[in-house]
């Protein structure tokens, strides 16, 4: 159980691709904590989906606006940038989207995955590199066992399928190209569960639903409160990818492969007990009502085992689901009521790295 460590990230130049979205800004704040130079590069504010509101991260990185679809741009941001690691998060990230955008979300999760690792390739700074993807890349059978690494990949949405097909793009760069003359950086992919925490404000997605639901005093509504999936707390998944790519930067190959992280089996729970425990925090008067309306596929059971990152990485969840709900719901209100975004995920990563310690 380890804390990411701050000698190694001092003064390292660290890409986060995808620095304006929800993960990317947790991930952009702790970086400079670590003592690392947080560099981005995201989309222009306004080819955004909706407004990021990241204004938090002016002055905290150093950032290219840029559309990954694009490769050229994408290289040239790469180049100027001259990273020494990249996290790659940036993604079309919602299910429900790609049956509306399944041709952006897939030039977005794969071809953009491509431009990515092919300026990485051509940008010699570049020592380690994290592809994120997801726990949705795998070929989902329903069954009651959590997906291992070596499991078959598949997708039945077009988001899970683009994931799918960005992890195999990049077992086959790495296998093609990663190691050219033994000089290339070490690639490494992530696949986390459903991840939540504050400053999630993206359609579809149940805690921010909740949040926007609750502030109408309105119902909110769902979709499917029998699906399981594998919840956990936004630092967790971001310490994964931090102690990855230390092991990438000093042990280079061995460590180049698919890595999952997500919670212990307990905190596989269904929608429905994660809805009654976020109105019961919530309290005045939130509820939750079943959406009758026909709905497009999603996966009815996910889970993940995280056993390969908890041996040989020294990770593992260390927020059980009651705490890294409490903390979510928490996080949303004192936002509500005025607190400054930065300094709330500021305050939770402070608090993350005690339970670290401990």
């Amino acid at each position: 159980m380890v804390n990411p460590d701050r000698t190694f990230w001092r003064g390292k130049r660290v890409l986060v691709t995808g620095h304006t979205g929800f993960k990317g800004a947790w991930l952009s704040l702790w970086l400079a904590r670590l003592g690392a130079v947080p560099l981005g590069l995201s989309l222009a504010a306004h080819d955004e989906p909706a407004p990021a509101g990241r204004g938090f991260l002016d002055g905290i990185t150093e950032s290219v606006a840029c559309d990954i679809r694009d490769a050229k741009a994408t290289a040239i941001a790469i180049h100027a940038l001259a990273p020494d690691i990249v996290l790659h998060l940036a993604a079309q990230a919602l299910v429900r989207r790609s049956y509306l955008e399944p041709h952006a979300t897939f030039e977005t999760n794969v071809m953009g995955t491509l431009n990515v690792l092919a300026a990485i390739r051509a940008q010699p700074s570049v020592r380690a590199a994290v592809i994120v993807t997801s726990d949705k890349c795998y070929e989902n059978r329903e069954w009651n066992w959590p997906y291992r690494e070596i499991d078959t990949l598949g997708g039945h949405d077009p988001y899970s399928a683009s994931k799918a097909c960005a992890e195999l793009l990049t077992a086959s760069w790495r296998r093609s190209f990663a190691q050219d003359n033994g000089t290339g950086p070490a690639i490494a992919t992530a696949r986390a569960g459903n991840v939540i925490g504050g400053g999630d404000w993206a359609p579809g997605r149940l805690i921010p639903d909740c949040i926007r639901a609750f502030g109408k005093r309105e119902p909110v509504i769902i979709r499917n409160p029998a699906a399981t999936r594998p919840w956990q707390h936004v630092l967790e998944a971001l310490c994964g990818y931090l102690l990855l790519a230390e092991r990438l930067w000093t042990e280079g190959d061995a460590f180049a492969e698919a890595w999952n992280f997500g919670p212990d089996a307990g905190d596989d729970q269904p929608v429905s007990a994660v809805l009654d425990q976020i109105t019961k925090l919530w309290g005045d008067g939130a509820h939750w009502r079943r959406d009758e309306a026909n709905q497009p596929h999603e996966a009815g059971r996910l889970a993940v085992d995280a056993s390969k990152a908890r041996h040989h990485l020294g990770w593992r969840a260390r927020l059980d689901l009651d705490a890294a709900l409490t903390l979510t719901i928490d996080w949303y209100r004192r936002q509500a009521e005025g607190a400054d975004e930065a300094a709330l995920i500021a305050g939770d990563i402070a608090s993350y790295e005690g339970v670290l310690r401990r």
